[in-house]
């Protein structure tokens, strides 16, 4: 276990793709950290796991229910939260899929669509939705998962396409919001022992990544959701 500071008391953060991997470690750790959570996962049920976890250890946590792959999805999402916070703190865009690993000319459209959709779009609608929320903070966080393939790379095309679009996103939302208490980074996780790694390389051996939960990786997360954090736009790689 991490140890914990307690730098996020009092504030509510909302982690998508919560239920395992990345996102997972990141809920819990911010609800170490003080943090009240909404974790969002593909079902109530694939949450059940991170929400036993924080409250075990005296957490408060709330289950969200949003399949990403679904158009609407995104959109219900942020009526609902809206419906419920009257501000948001943090948000954490952690939700991705890799899509088909073959040649760019050789993606259906329907595959390209899925992964824009899920790793782009998505993520814009949230903080398009959410942007109210964060600007009601004393101290508004947006922080989403990029990847070092955004220059491209064979057979990872969509993929590639979609994480170089967020950080534009990102970094364009950034500085539109300079002048306001809301900041927004993104973060590079690199190479880490997640189901979707084994997915984009079955023949590695996980084993020899870092694990989901590596306390650098998790230090990184909680420096930029703290309201002391005065980084915007930028990538961090732990």
């Amino acid at each position: 276990m991490q140890t914990s500071r307690r730098v996020l008391v009092g504030r509510t953060a909302l982690v998508t793709g919560a239920s395992r991997g990345i996102g997972l470690a990141v809920a819990q750790r911010f609800a170490r950290e003080g943090a009240d959570l909404i974790v969002v996962g593909r079902s109530l049920a694939s949450l059940g796991d991170c929400e036993r976890t924080i409250r075990a250890e005296g957490g408060r946590v709330v289950s969200a229910a949003a399949n990403l792959l679904e158009a609407e999805a995104a959109e219900t999402l942020v009526q609902t939260v809206r419906r419920q916070c009257a501000r948001l703190d943090i948000l954490v865009g952690n939700a991705g899929v890799l899509g088909p690993t073959c040649a760019i000319v050789d993606i259906a459209a329907e595959e390209w669509e899925e992964v824009i959709s899920v790793n782009l779009t998505a993520n814009w609608q949230l903080l398009r939705g959410l942007d109210p929320l964060l600007r009601m903070s004393d101290a508004g966080r947006a922080i989403f998962v990029t990847s070092s393939v955004t220059p491209g790379r064979v057979d990872r095309g969509a993929y590639a396409a979609s994480k170089a679009g967020l950080e534009a996103v990102v970094r364009t939302y950034a500085a539109e919001v300079a002048a306001t208490p809301v900041r927004a980074n993104m973060i590079d996780p690199g190479a880490r022992r997640t189901r979707m790694r084994a997915e984009a390389f079955p023949q590695e051996d996980p084993m020899r990544l870092r694990p989901a939960d590596d306390p650098a990786l998790l230090d990184a997360f909680v420096e930029l959701a703290s309201p002391l954090c005065q980084r915007t736009g930028e990538t961090l790689r732990p």
